[in-house]
This record gives structure tokens, C-alpha cells and sequence, in this order.
């Protein structure tokens, strides 16, 4: 499960009033297609959903046919996580060319799929993501946040891979992309990739060692 996230060299997500920050320029939304067009599925909180409106597209003409090939969707499913699946429905990402699941974690209940959603997948307890995941097909999965989604899957060691852009910027405030009450080990994790994407940002990428936990698939 690879982590993707831009964020400020104080590592903020947003600014300390909170909403969208608009961290990442065009070489840092290529890298993010990139993993799109890798993943089967992207993990999103239903919070994030509701600040930003719509969740990443790939849009690179050759990731597309890419995926043609491979015979996949276009784009990776979107599955969002939230105990009520209470989200407006004249957000953005409803109109989005995707094929949407609620993950419903903990004793959320579900008598059934919100109308936004094509399915549900129940989760009673967070250490049987993996297999929830594996049993729809969805192997290679990319996390998009927020803040409380990441510190739930890093306290649970679900997170294998931490992909990193970091921006020239310092934002302040506490819009961390950790919440307090976790920390990730740093002898658990070794650099894989590390290098400039232009505009001042850069790439950081990090796997969990495979004593660790489980390897994931990656890319070749």
C-alpha cells in the first residue's frame, strides 16, 4: 500500500485554516499519474473528499493506453472511507469517470451501498485490509489521505510504501500529514528514490523493510 502525498518542507498538508493547499506542480501531478496508472485502487478518506470536491484523474494520454492494454479500467477504482458514507452529492467527484466503493471501517453499518457507491466493503477491524482488498481485486493500492486515513494505516502497519513530494513551502499550524498519537519508526523503512522534479520540489520515496511486513508489488 503506497502513501502519496505532496506536502510543505514543515510537512503540512494545508494551510492552518484548513482547506486546499495546492501543493504539487506539473512534474509532481505526473509522478502522481504515474502511480495512478499503477494502482487498481485508490484509498481516500470521505474528509478529503469534502474539502477538495473530486478526487486525481490520469489524464497522460500514454498512462492511459497504458492501462488499455493491460486491459484495466482507465482509472483506478476510488474507494472511499468513512463510517457514514454521508457525502453531498453534487460534490465534483460524483461526476468524475470512475468506478466508486464505500469502505466502511469499524462498526459503521451497512444495510447498503449509498447510491454514490457501486458497492460496500465492511471492515470490522483495520488488520483485515489487506485481505478485504485482495478478495475485490485490488492488489496495487494507492492512498491519497487524508491526514486520519494515513495515521490509521501507519499505526496498523498497512502502509508499505511512503511516496513524498516535498514542496518549497512552509505553511505552518498543525495540518500535519500525521496526526499526533502515531510515529513510523525510521529503522523500518529504506530510501529507494530520491531526486529534484524541477520548481524546487522533490521526490522522496521510502519501502518498508521486508522484515517488516508483507512486500508489496511493485512496479517494474
Amino acid at each position: 500500500m503506497r502513501l502519496v502525498l505532496a506536502v510543505s518542507l514543515d510537512g503540512r498538508l494545508a494551510p492552518p485554516q484548513g482547506g486546499a493547499a495546492h501543493l504539487g506542480g506539473p512534474a509532481d501531478r505526473r509522478v502522481l499519474e504515474e502511480c495512478l496508472a499503477w494502482a487498481d485502487a485508490c484509498l481516500v478518506g470521505a474528509g478529503t473528499l469534502r474539502v477538495h470536491g473530486s478526487t486525481c484523474l490520469i489524464h497522460g494520454e500514454d498512462l492511459l493506453q497504458q492501462r488499455r492494454r493491460q486491459q484495466r479500467s482507465c482509472q483506478p477504482h476510488l474507494i472511499v472511507v468513512s463510517r457514514q458514507a454521508r457525502l453531498d452529492g453534487a460534490l465534483p467527484v460524483f461526476q468524475q469517470p470512475l468506478e466508486r466503493w464505500w469502505l466502511a471501517p469499524g462498526q459503521a453499518r451497512v444495510d447498503r451501498a449509498p447510491p454514490w457507491s457501486r458497492g460496500v466493503v465492511p471492515l470490522p477491524r483495520w488488520q483485515a485490509l489487506p485481505k478485504a482488498m485482495v478478495q475485490k481485486g485490488w492488489r496495487r493500492l494507492v492512498v491519497l489521505g487524508g491526514a486520519q486515513l494515513a495515521t490509521t494505516l501507519a499505526a496498523h502497519h498497512l502502509l508499505h510504501e511512503l511516496h513524498l513530494t516535498l514542496c518549497p513551502q512552509l505553511l505552518g499550524g498543525g495540518r500535519l500529514w500525521l496526526q499526533d498519537g502515531v510515529s513510523i519508526s525510521p529503522n523500518l523503512w529504506r530510501p529507494v528514490e530520491s531526486r529534484p522534479l524541477g520548481g524546487g520540489e522533490w521526490l522522496c520515496r521510502w519501502r518498508r523493510q521486508p522484515e517488516c511486513g508483507p512486500s508489496p508489488e511493485h512496479p517494474p
